[in-house]
């Protein structure tokens, strides 16, 4: 279910906050309340807290095209421009019923170097965290658009996280009518953001067949659709070219085998971890892999890459890109060891 934010109008007077609160119609959380503090050091950092009776999540949008799921409320923000920013939290309780206020912060903000704004180290055994990551489930139509082969689920077999590292497990197996399961993690309607440096460091599966991916949509997809959205591929790989490293660019006018991108061939991807790196800004997308620039792409206002955009992180089997299947390929493993991100 995609989220709809409601407008809320607020009149800040000086330096205080204030505001307004409105609700949706229905049973809703109440007496709902939200504060920002701003730190007085420069550093544009504001700690904003949420409280309503009965709310059992809290959606914040920071007013500067990010937005994030905070399960508890409160958050400290970090802002990278000065300015005054409307921020508002969508409180929820178990039905889905909400309220919503907003309140305006102003900061001051230094000029310092990249601040970490959002990760996830995978360093709690188990399943994902569910206040990061959802899932797609199934196979989509066609196969993901692309043919693929695999049937996505949430199961632990096919997506864990042990020693520190998420792996996503690709298995040949009859399930729901396909011959292979997988997993396929997104944050979209977790966390989204609009440029910065992206930073992940993992090791790709081997087997003719694999198709693992680090990427991004645009948050407009539910509405826009593919590839009016926009797609970031950070890093893919298949198998039948092992250590050859993709990075692509999908937009009207050049999606699918006409996407925009570049490659690099690199040792041992499928045996060592490697750093995959994206450089976004509102000119230029740069990729590196281990801080080895390999593709930069001329970012500018008349294609899709300057609005927020989400994660995906999925390890697929066959389909248009990544080929026939090897029929001696029973398991593969995407292993990812962290996903960063600055601004």
């Amino acid at each position: 279910m995609y989220r709809l934010l409601f407008v809320i109008a607020f009149v800040i007077c000086g330096c205080g906050c204030g505001s307004k609160e409105a609700a949706v119609v229905g049973s809703v959380p109440t007496n709902l309340t939200l504060s920002a503090v701003v730190s007085n050091d420069n550093s544009g950092n504001v700690t904003l807290t949420a409280s309503a009776t009965g709310a059992t999540t809290y959606d914040f949008n920071f007013g500067n095209g990010a937005f994030q799921l905070v399960p508890t409320g409160t958050i400290t923000y970090k802002y990278i421009s000065s300015g005054t920013y409307t921020v508002m939290v969508i409180a929820k309780n178990a039905t889905g019923s909400s309220a919503a206020k907003s309140v305006d912060v102003t900061v001051s903000v230094t000029a310092t170097s990249a601040s970490l704004i959002w990760s996830d180290e995978f360093n709690t055994p188990g399943a994902p965290d569910p206040t990061k990551w959802g899932y797609d489930i199934g196979t989509g139509s066609g196969g993901w658009g692309n043919n693929e082969l695999q049937f996505y689920t949430n199961r632990s077999q096919n997506v864990i996280i042990e020693n520190g590292v998420l792996k996503i497990n690709a298995i040949k197996e009859s399930f729901s009518g396909s011959n292979y399961t997988s997993a396929r993690l997104l944050s979209k309607d977790k966390f989204s953001f609009k440029y910065g440096r992206i930073e992940t460091r993992a090791k790709v599966p081997a087997g003719v067949g694999t198709w693992p991916a680090i990427w991004m949509l645009g948050s407009n997809f539910p509405t826009a659709g593919w590839p009016a959205c926009g797609e970031i591929d950070i890093m893919e790989h298949r198998g039948m070219e092992l250590n050859k490293i993709f990075a692509t660019l999908h937009y009207p006018g050049n999606s699918g085998a006409n996407g925009r991108g570049g490659t690099t061939t690199i040792s041992n991807a499928t045996t060592e971890f490697h750093n995959y790196k994206a450089d976004w800004t509102a000119t230029e997308i740069k990729f590196y892999v281990d801080d080895q620039l390999f593709f930069t792409f001329p970012n500018n206002n008349s294609i899709p890459f300057n609005q927020n955009f989400f994660f995906i992180l999925n390890l697929a089997i066959g389909g248009n890109f990544a080929g026939p299947v090897a029929p001696s390929l029973t398991n593969a493993t995407l292993e990812i060891d962290y996903i960063r991100v600055y601004q």
